[in-house]
């Protein structure tokens, strides 16, 4: 693979399909990279490789990215991209795209199968209960108390499952977050949170990708490429509390949940009311 980096900084392909993308371009080159608003399948690769040296995709709703990666012949070479080694990070809706397994997809909803989790959508209630918070965060110290990473739940999905290529990265209260691809790094080359960083000002997690988006012999060389499903996989293991290991069926859960503030009325504008956001 060949490095797209400049003396600028590395090149970020953020997904501008819809949903929250200038957020996560700021956030990228306020951190000294280069944002590309990706919509064309000739964004991501060329005849020498990748043109992208990490990738964003960004929250808003799964199922109308999903229907607008397909019908602009995008999916697959997105798909493509990712599983070349490409480091990358979805958060909320992109959690979702990332995933292998979605509980409860809209008619026809797909993903791209690349983390190796299984998501249940809208887990945290309506728009109505959006909310403010801090999240402990595997290997990434955050702008929050105790390092913690500041984010934001709008609609927001929950990791109910993990396989063996995952790993859970953020916790709260029973409740799983956030989980990168199970590689020796603190965070492997695809991660996937529930919550909105972008909206909250933290970067670190931005910081963390950006630094697997060093040279490619370095960041991914002689990793295994990652191409989805596999009939092969090992059975999953259920992690979320009201979950059994065998069923995603729903018990019920005496976990407590997570402490939050009321978004404040301008974080919340940015989602229309009846948005999907997961």
């Amino acid at each position: 693979m060949v490095s797209t980096a400049t003396s600028a900084g590395p090149v970020v392909g953020v997904l501008a399909l819809q949903g929250g993308v200038a957020e996560h371009a700021r956030m990228v080159e306020g951190l000294g990279a280069r944002a590309v608003l990706v919509r064309r399948a000739d964004q991501l690769a060329g005849p020498h490789g990748p043109r992208v040296d990490a990738l964003i995709l960004p929250g808003g709703e799964s199922s109308a990215m999903d229907r607008l990666l397909r019908r602009l012949e995008l999916f697959e070479p997105l798909r493509q991209a990712i599983g070349s080694g490409v480091p990358t990070l979805g958060t909320c809706a992109g959690l979702i795209l990332l995933a292998d397994r979605i509980r409860d997809p809209a008619p026809g909803q797909q993903s791209l199968g690349l983390l190796d989790v299984t998501v249940a959508r809208n887990a945290f209630g309506p728009q109505l209960a959006s909310a403010e918070a801090s999240f402990e965060v595997a290997g990434v110290s955050g702008s929050g108390e105790g390092g913690r990473v500041l984010g934001a739940l709008i609609r927001a999905p929950e990791i109910i499952e993990f396989g063996a290529g995952a790993r859970p990265i953020a916790r709260e209260s029973g409740r799983i977050l956030g989980a990168t691809s199970n590689e020796s790094s603190a965070l492997g080359r695809i991660t996937g949170v529930a919550f909105h960083p972008e909206l909250r000002g933290d970067a670190a997690l931005h910081r963390a990708l950006l630094a697997l988006a060093g040279p490619r012999g370095g960041a991914n060389g002689g990793q295994e490429k990652r191409t989805g499903r596999s009939a092969n996989r090992p059975r999953i293991t259920s992690i979320a509390s009201g979950f059994s290991s065998t069923s995603t069926k729903r018990r019920p859960s005496s976990a407590a949940a997570a402490p939050v503030v009321p978004l404040p009325a301008k974080a919340s504008s940015t989602q229309s009311p009846g948005r999907d956001d997961a």
